[in-house]
């Protein structure tokens, strides 16, 4: 009888440290995601010199990369309701910040999609997220973080 009750204690103890490991690594993959969205928003304001509030992040949390982008408007207004400039942020946080490898202009009133996105530069253009040359690649390429589909 006691072979069987060390069983299933051990058991139940291996089963509690699986949760508490796991319970451990979801609280800092958070916090690691929120340190980086203060610092995507902190990037594009000091990038665009612009101290607005109304910034859009998108985070590429199904791919499990550290690329991310911020949009935000070129003047004031609403959100979306001006020009927007996208800018593509890569790799760690450091003093605060994250690099700028690309963007991408969207006219107002417009959903981040590939069509309307102009005037790319940087990384996105070499990877074609932006216009025709876009539009083809979806086709290819399936679902993109930046739009969950």
């Amino acid at each position: 009888m006691s072979r069987v009750r060390l069983i299933e204690t051990t058991l139940l103890v291996l089963a509690g440290l699986l949760l508490a490991i796991a319970t451990v690594n979801d609280v800092v993959e958070q916090t690691h995601v929120n340190h980086r969205l203060i610092a995507d928003l902190r990037t594009w304001r000091e990038y665009t010199g612009h101290d607005y509030r109304n910034i859009a992040v998108e985070q590429d949390f199904y791919g499990h990369t550290t690329r991310d982008f911020a949009c935000g408007n070129t003047s004031p207004g609403p959100p979306g309701e001006r020009t927007q400039l996208c800018l593509q942020l890569t790799g760690p946080v450091l003093h605060g910040r994250r690099a700028v490898r690309g963007g991408w202009y969207l006219p107002p009133k417009v959903e981040n999609q590939p069509s309307f996105r102009y005037g790319c530069f940087g990384s996105a253009k070499s990877e074609h997220r932006c216009g025709a040359a876009a539009r083809g690649s979806e086709s290819v390429e399936g679902s993109s973080p930046e739009t969950g589909q």
